[in-house]
Order: structure tokens, then sequence, then C-alpha cells
């Protein structure tokens, strides 16, 4: 059902070209019986003319009817199934932040001699950050745990839930890898229920960072909330 709603939402503009095209042809046959059935001075003219007109007639509603169900379609329903695979045009938070050195203050306020020296300051990396934006009820992944092993379509279960909600969404990638891709995206607050699903067939099997990033209204994207899995095949028994 999602590949059928992801088809119709890919291939919208050459949807509405190819019954644009079809719509112009039948108009020019409904243009012709018209006239044919102004013009035709014997009853069985007129018969058949009142025919191709009632049937280029009916083929012009139905078109119109597939343009209408294909607005709504994508207009309406699409972007409330969170369980479908959309990247939303934000903007998404760098986890590839420079390290930075912390200076403690003495109690005359100078700055600690010990942290001052590069050679003993503390630097703090991009996978060491990874999971300081996970805040219980508000942007937590509470299912799959970190270090789980996962096979299959799973549930991914957690909170999305901050003031000025905007949308959610969920990325993955391996570690290492620089991008994130989004694999499913929700505009409804989430309190410790389905995010959405997460069909892991379709990758390889491997170690997997999977986070949970919260947009509130004004485009502001928030700390995500980052959990590692492995995803397994179906021949391997995932462990718990």
């Amino acid at each position: 059902m999602e590949e059928a709603l992801g088809f119709f939402r890919t291939y919208e503009i050459w949807i509405y070209l190819i019954l644009g095209l079809i719509g112009i042809i039948y108009l020019r046959k409904f243009s012709l019986a018209w006239q044919e059935l102004r013009g035709a001075a014997f009853g069985l003219e007129r018969e058949s003319a009142q025919g191709r007109l009632n049937q280029a007639a009916s083929i012009l509603i139905f078109i119109l009817a597939l343009m209408l169900s294909e607005f709504i379609l994508v207009s309406f329903i699409l972007p409330n199934s969170p369980n479908l695979t959309t990247a939303l045009p934000t903007a998404t938070l760098n986890l590839l932040a420079t390290p930075t050195t912390t200076l403690e203050a003495t109690p005359n306020g100078s700055a600690n001699e010990n942290n001052a020296n590069p050679t003993s300051a503390t630097t703090t990396t991009p996978e060491e950050l990874t999971n300081n934006g996970c805040v219980p009820g508000q942007v937590e992944i509470s299912a799959p745990q970190d270090g789980s092993q996962i096979t299959g379509i799973i549930d991914v279960v957690g909170s999305a839930n901050i003031p000025n909600f905007g949308f959610y969404k969920l990325e993955m990638r391996q570690p290492g890898e620089q991008s994130w891709l989004t694999i499913l995206a929700g505009n409804e607050i989430k309190q410790g229920s389905i995010l959405g699903s997460w069909n892991t067939s379709l990758i390889n099997a491997g170690d997997y960072q999977l986070r949970l990033v919260l947009v509130d209204n004004a485009g502001q994207a928030l700390p995500p909330c980052v959990v590692q899995v492995h995803v397994t095949t179906s021949v391997e028994t995932p462990q718990p």
C-alpha cells in the first residue's frame, strides 16, 4: 500500500500530464460530436452523434475525477501518513560540531592553569554527543533500545512532544558515514507510542545509528536522540 501511495506522489506531474493529454483528445471529440449533433438532419445521424457525445462526456468526467483524486491524495492524505518515507524540506541539525575546550574558573575569577593547558584540555567528539538530545517523554526512542539487534519490519516507539511542536523525523546511517537518510516523518505529537515502522529488510545487515530529530514550528531542529542497533538478516537470529 505504501509503495502504491509513493508511486502517486513520485509521478504526480506525469500523471497530470498524461491525464491532461487524454482530456484534450476527448475534449476535441466532444466538440466534434456536438457540432455534428447540431448539424444532423436525420434521426440516425443524430443518434450516432449523440452516442459519441455521451461517450466523450463520460470519459472527460472520469478524467476529471482521476485528477481530483490525485490532488486529494497528494495534498491531504500523503502528508498525514507518517509511515511513508517523506523527506521534508527543512534544515537538519549538523552533528559534526567542532571539538571545544572548556576552561574552569577559579574562585579568584582567573582560568585554571591546568585546564588552560592544551595537553590537558578535554575535547568532545561528535560520537560522544549523539545521545545528549534524548529527553524522556519529549525526545526519546524507547524501542528499539540502544545496542539491540533487529530484523524485518519493526515499530519504532518513543516520544516526540516538545513546546511549539512542528514535526519529527527518523533518520539512519551506518557508523562513520557523514550523511543521514530520512526513513519516515510525522507531524503529530507522540507520547510513548509508535513513531512509525522501519523496514530493515531493505538494507544490508550491520551496525546502524537511528536518530529522532524534532523540529519546532519555527523550523529550528533540537539536538537529536540517537540509538545504535544491529540489523540482522532473516537467516540470523536476533539476540535479546
